[in-house]
């Protein structure tokens, strides 16, 4: 009798994968700043940041200064320059990516992935829908969430340092 892992193996070594299933595609995702990859390649000078945001990449684990930042301050969409968590929300999470227990309000949107045949819940930033990370439900209270991050895909603004105005069109 085949198990079930033989069968994930079988089609793990054919390459076949789930097709993507979003409960909010990017298609209807509700961006507020609708601009084209290409324009988005023009405005990001940082290769690694557009395979991220634009590509739905993945940065290497402990690659990002940011595990190490423990100031006050705002995590921003490095594409937009949304403010999307509170520093106060960041949280030691052992993984190798700034984690955070919630997101500041509206400034997020989830949707389902399959692209590694179990489904993962993703996020993405609700004004320019640059793809931040993957959300799991093993992360600290109040919320039990762990926003897990790219930190290519962010920039973080010390307290008392300015925000960068949003980014409102392609150079």
């Amino acid at each position: 009798m085949m198990k079930r892992r033989d069968i994930l193996k079988a089609v793990l070594a054919l390459g076949v994968t789930a097709p993507a299933v979003h409960a909010n595609s990017e298609d209807d995702m509700d961006v507020e700043l609708d601009l084209s990859k290409r324009e988005w390649r023009k405005i990001l000078d940082d290769d690694a940041a557009f395979r991220v945001l634009f590509k739905d990449g993945t940065e290497r684990p402990w690659s990002s200064d940011l595990n190490q930042e423990k100031r006050a301050g705002t995590y921003i969409c490095k594409a937009c320059f949304q403010p999307l968590f509170d520093a106060s929300m960041k949280f030691e999470s052992g993984t190798g990516w700034p984690s955070f227990f919630d997101t500041l309000e509206g400034a997020v949107g989830l949707k389902r992935d399959f692209k590694l045949i179990l489904p993962r819940t993703e996020y993405h930033c609700t004004r320019c829908g640059g793809h931040q990370g993957h959300v799991f439900d093993d992360g600290p209270q109040p919320t039990g969430k762990r926003y897990c991050n790219n930190g290519v895909a962010l920039t973080f603004v010390a307290q008392g340092d300015e925000l960068p105005e949003l980014r409102a069109m392609a150079s």
